[in-house]
């Protein structure tokens, strides 16, 4: 099976999505598992974003150098294509870049599930978004319905976990304008996916956004405010790994599908990261968990019913036309 026949097929596209959510939602619990082990404190953001920066680095370039050994053996005019510096520069800036910047400094300043829950708007910026790039991407009763199932799972875990709030201050702000550059810059990769291969796209911005965070976080906490050793390595590794394997996946499956479909995939992370967390971290795992996860899982299928629905009709009045 080629690699779109599998990223179109719906079987690929859940075992696809389910992977790179389930990366996602682990790197939460390792990270807390890192800052602890390197002495990284909850606001050290210059020690954070350089964190960061070493990570998104090490992932772009692991993906680049992948990308060179498959492309060595199947070259094609296609596969030599670049995007231009401008608009790579774009990419980079918002889907890692700002994403990140204000991410970590965001869950800083908000509890673990409102965190999750605003995170979780990505979904919603991504099928907002993509109304700018493909006019034909509605948002449809029946998206908005799975999009309400989403927010409510995630709300789900929220109460199995006594941490559910209300309050709106700048911690929760900054975490909206993450998932905002989130879903724009999940589009924008989507797009400038036809220009360029996903695998070396998505390698260059991460590399060059992985920079921009060094660059700014360097000046404030110097080149190396963690101990150098094999702990530090070992986090990085996994994390870049993680990271390379996920966006480079999840951009894929964006390449080959419309936005509305997959995006409520995105919801499965921060469920990912309380199961991860429990068994990671040790922390209590209730059985709202079970209601969260079928509560997203509901979303998931009103949203896919909906686009099978919709490209059903789509083809019955094309052939409808050609009679």
């Amino acid at each position: 099976m080629k690699i779109e026949q599998w990223f179109r097929h719906p079987a690929g596209i859940v075992i696809s999505a389910v992977v790179a959510t389930m990366l996602w939602g682990s790197a939460m619990p390792i990270i807390k598992i890192g800052y602890e082990d390197l002495g990284i404190g909850a606001a050290d953001y210059g020690a954070q974003w350089l964190f960061a920066g070493y990570r998104f680095t090490l992932a772009g370039l692991l993906l680049i150098i992948f990308h060179y050994l498959v492309t060595r053996r199947t070259a094609t005019t296609e596969h030599r294509k670049k995007l231009g510096k401008a608009r790579l520069s774009r990419l980079a800036l918002i889907q890692t870049f700002l994403q990140y910047l204000l991410l970590y400094v965001g869950l800083s300043y908000s509890t673990g599930i409102q965190g999750s829950i605003i995170v979780g708007s990505t979904s919603l910026f991504q099928m907002l978004s993509v109304r700018f790039v493909n006019s034909a991407e509605r948002l449809t009763v029946m998206k908005i319905t799975g999009l309400l199932l989403g927010f409510l799972g995630i709300a789900a875990v929220g109460i199995g976990k006594g941490d559910l709030s209300l309050s709106f201050g700048w911690g929760e702000l900054l975490l909206l304008g993450s998932a905002l550059f989130g879903g724009v810059g999940n589009v924008l990769a989507k797009q400038e996916s036809r220009h360029e291969p996903v695998l070396s796209l998505t390698g260059r911005q991460m590399a060059l956004g992985g920079i921009l965070l060094i660059v700014v976080s360097v000046p404030m906490v110097g080149a190396a405010p963690f101990a150098i050793n094999g702990t530090l390595f070992m986090y990085l590794l996994y994390l870049a790994v993680l990271s390379a394997v996920g966006f480079g996946i999840w951009n894929t499956i964006m390449k080959y599908n419309d936005v509305g479909r997959v995006s409520m995939y995105l919801f499965l992370i921060p469920v990912f990261g309380v199961i991860l967390s429990s068994i990671l971290l040790g922390e209590q795992m209730s059985g709202w968990v079970g209601i969260s996860l079928s509560l997203v899982v509901s979303g998931i299928l009103i949203v896919n019913r909906s686009v099978t629905v919709k490209t059903m009709v789509s083809r019955a009045k094309g052939d409808t036309q050609h009679s």
